[in-house]
């Protein structure tokens, strides 16, 4: 029975992930999700008291750990410059347009729910801090080869601001070569940060 239960959590977990990627999570329907779990209203509350549980443990358990995968292969190479540069060009060449000018999914719930819950804004200042971390921490271990004037932390949260503003500019603008413009500006940046 505990492994019946526990695998109804995570689809309800998956198909909600999905629901609020594509519609937001104030615009997501507790009904669609019950719908394509299959499953009874009664069973979706044994698992989450309410609609915002269930968008933490979407945030926690799906989102958060996602992001940080897409990001580890980008700073945990050999040289995590060519390393970033590289995941930031990949994007140029593997995104489409549509993509990029709808947004970073995780982006857009960040900018729809930080503003209106203290519970997503605390679960997001968490997300970006492990994210922030994981990029200082692996430009420090290649330290000896920049340049000695970096703070590691700030350099981290610039990269990472960067990369949100350019995904917001081409959304709110409707137009990729922005952030084909930013990313490559970025890759300069990060470049520079060698010992010339």
């Amino acid at each position: 029975m505990v492994k019946v239960s526990e695998h109804t959590r995570q689809k309800i977990l998956e198909i909600s992930a999905d629901e609020i990627r594509k519609h937001g999570f104030t615009a997501t329907s507790l009904s669609v999700i019950l719908k394509r779990c299959d499953i009874s209203k009664g069973a979706l509350y044994h698992h989450f008291t309410n609609k915002l549980e269930l968008g933490y443990a979407v945030f926690e358990e799906i989102y958060t750990p996602e992001f940080l995968a897409m990001w580890q292969p980008a700073v945990s190479g050999n040289d995590p410059i060519e390393s970033l540069v590289d995941f930031f060009q990949s994007m140029l060449t593997n995104l489409s347009c549509e993509d990029i000018v709808c947004g970073c999914p995780l982006n857009n719930l960040c900018q729809e729910m930080s503003g209106i819950d203290e519970g997503f804004r605390l679960r997001i200042l968490n997300m970006q801090q492990q994210l922030n971390s994981l990029i200082a921490t692996n430009l420090v271990r290649v330290s000896s080869q920049l340049r000695d004037d970096i703070n590691f932390q700030q350099v981290a949260y610039f990269i990472i601001s960067c990369f949100y503003g350019a995904s917001n500019l081409s959304k709110g603008s409707k137009n990729k070569d922005l952030f084909s413009q930013v990313i490559n500006e970025l890759c300069a940046y990060i470049y520079h940060l060698r010992k010339q």
